[in-house]
């Protein structure tokens, strides 16, 4: 099956409808699938549920979406840096599912393997097990959360191949890995392709078997906030 595509319009092409469940790679700005949510964006598609770690910035990563008003919810653990988030969560028009950290990689992981629920201390006696299922295993209390099970995954890689076997660089390999998995579709942008078989299959972090598109982009190296001396 031909995996590669030209653009990330063209990759997203007749898979997106509104409404849908996306979870999305990346660590802050670091790592994020740049050009397929831009993709996103000049689509128009509307009503979409996010699985981010974060919620980008106000004019960069997933915070693009959210100035459009195309993101109806974030699930997430990390929503600072974005006004825009902040005002359209308290003026109640976003909704938010607040996700702590590991949780929400977990989610990610276990939507994967195919899993619907498992559970966790994280969380327990706050706001996050509210109206959650509670249940003791050896004198322990525990809180069910559920499986994130998107309709597209979409990721940014280091390096790719034309099978879509991925590698991702240093901190980029925070929950991209983790949201390839859970998607029915996962659509991959790397920095560069190379041809089959020149990856070390020991240093492959996410198989082709879970990609299917490719694309190279072109990407911003950001920084989220930065800081100099006087």
């Amino acid at each position: 099956m031909e995996k590669v595509f030209q653009s990330a319009e063209k990759a997203i092409r007749e898979l997106i409808f509104d409404g849908m469940k996306i979870a999305a790679g990346g660590f802050g700005l670091c790592g994020i699938p740049e050009e397929l949510i831009d993709a996103l964006k000049v689509s128009g598609v509307k009503n979409l549920t996010i699985a981010s770690n974060n919620a980008g910035v106000d004019d960069f990563g997933v915070g693009l979406l959210l100035q459009t008003k195309q993101v109806k919810k974030m699930v997430s653990s990390y929503v600072g840096e974005n006004s825009e988030f902040m005002r359209q969560y308290l003026s109640g028009e976003l909704e938010l599912e607040f996700t702590p950290q590991g949780t929400l990689a977990e989610r990610m992981r276990a939507g994967g393997a195919g899993i619907p629920g498992f559970y966790t201390k994280t969380g327990l006696g706050t706001v996050i097990a509210e109206g959650k299922e509670h249940k003791d295993f050896n004198g322990q209390t525990y809180i069910l959360e559920e499986g994130f099970f998107a309709d597209l995954s979409i990721v940014k890689a280091w390096k790719g191949d034309e099978e879509g076997n991925l590698i991702y660089r240093k901190t980029a390999r925070n929950f991209n890995p983790v949201a390839a998995m859970c998607g029915k579709v996962c659509i991959a942008e790397v920095e560069e392709l190379v041809p089959i078989g020149s990856l070390d299959p020991d240093n492959i972090h996410t198989p082709g078997i879970f990609v299917n598109r490719i694309l190279v982009g072109k990407h911003e190296k950001r920084i989220e906030n930065r800081t100099l001396s006087e």
